[in-house]
């Protein structure tokens, strides 16, 4: 793993929309069904839309019909951070980039049970999608 990336709140200002910055930066939520959820054959790498970390392998994106990308698992299990989130009243597990702690969404245990079993339920605006990679 490479070294953590940290910025100060003007940089990440200045990088990011006020969405993502909301989303990766402030632990907020995109509307459901408003982002890149759709399932698509392309061979490609999504990516921290923060640092640039290679987070999920299109291959393993399914269609949760949550309204939000899922993904069965990450490239390595080294590349998020797992979380305990007990905001709005709820338990969760929060899933972070683990180079630079943008908050990418949750990972849930209702996966599909032929793989993982896992949903990695991510925010389209906390990730880039890099074709061919």
């Amino acid at each position: 793993m490479r070294k953590k990336v940290e910025k100060s709140d003007t940089e990440w200002r200045s990088q990011l929309t006020p969405e993502q910055y909301h989303v990766t930066r402030e632990k907020g939520t995109e509307r459901p069904f408003s982002g890149d959820h759709q399932v698509s054959e392309e061979h490609g790498i999504y990516h921290c839309v923060c640092c640039h970390a290679p987070l999920f392998e299109n291959e393993h994106k399914f269609d949760a019909g949550c309204g939000w990308p899922s993904f069965d698992r990450p490239m390595t299990k080294s590349v998020v951070e797992e979380r305990l989130d007990t905001s709005h009243g709820m338990t969760r597990t929060e899933v972070v980039c683990a180079r630079c702690d943008a908050h990418l969404g949750h990972v849930f245990p209702d996966g599909p049970p032929d793989t993982t079993g896992l949903r990695y339920c991510i925010n389209s605006v906390a990730i880039d999608f890099h074709a061919g990679e």
